[in-house]
């Protein structure tokens, strides 16, 4: 374990239900608003449409989602498509990287290597690495507590993502376990949460 937390391991009826992770497709970058609040874009929210008629998206009984408003979007069109409430949870958040705001894309990805590459070290002011690895295991932990014997799906991001990937695998933190590109998924089992499967696209047939 790279996160000095608890594996989770629900031993309950419920415990072989899957749990979908899943990241917000593409917002609309504004660098004067905060990254919390970007919304999504027409293909964003296309892809999200699309998702909804996957055949694993129309078993899903439960969602949460952390409280930036790309992810809420995401969180509220599942929520009407299936006729559920969703729950919000700020620990499902993105690394905070509120120091620097936006970053032209060069920029933004040489600093996010670094981010991933030296997981104690506060890159430019960001929260580190290991800090939002903790965080997110904390708070899916807190979900799947709560959680009823649906399928759920948690609606995030993809840098907590590649750190929960890392934590369930056992593995240490990696970039390599990122997301190909926003709107993607993986999952994995609340009973064996090593199987994680790879990523795959919202909006793309399962492999």
């Amino acid at each position: 374990m790279t996160s000095g937390h608890r594996r989770w391991s629900l031993r309950s009826s419920h415990a072989v239900s899957p749990v979908y992770f899943i990241t917000h497709p593409e917002v609309i970058i504004e660098p004067g608003v905060p990254v919390t609040e970007w919304t999504l874009s027409t293909r964003g929210i296309g892809r999200a449409q699309r998702m909804l008629s996957q055949s694993w998206c129309r078993l899903i009984g439960q969602i949460a989602c952390s409280t930036e408003r790309k992810s809420m979007e995401v969180a509220e069109l599942m929520s009407r498509h299936l006729r559920i409430p969703y729950a919000r949870y700020s620990g499902l958040g993105e690394n905070d990287r509120s120091a620097t705001g936006y970053l032209p894309r060069e920029e933004f990805e040489a600093t996010a290597d670094e981010f991933f590459a030296t997981p104690d070290r506060r890159v430019r002011g960001w929260e580190t690495a290991r800090a939002a690895q903790a965080r997110i295991v904390r708070t899916v932990d807190e979900v799947l507590r709560n959680a009823s014997a649906h399928s759920l799906a948690i609606v995030a991001h993809g840098g907590v993502g590649a750190l929960l990937r890392c934590h369930l695998k056992g593995i240490p933190i990696s970039r390599a376990e990122d997301q190909p590109r926003q709107g993607s998924y993986f999952v994995f089992s609340r009973s064996e949460p090593r199987q994680v499967t790879n990523w795959q696209g919202i909006d793309e047939v399962p492999d």
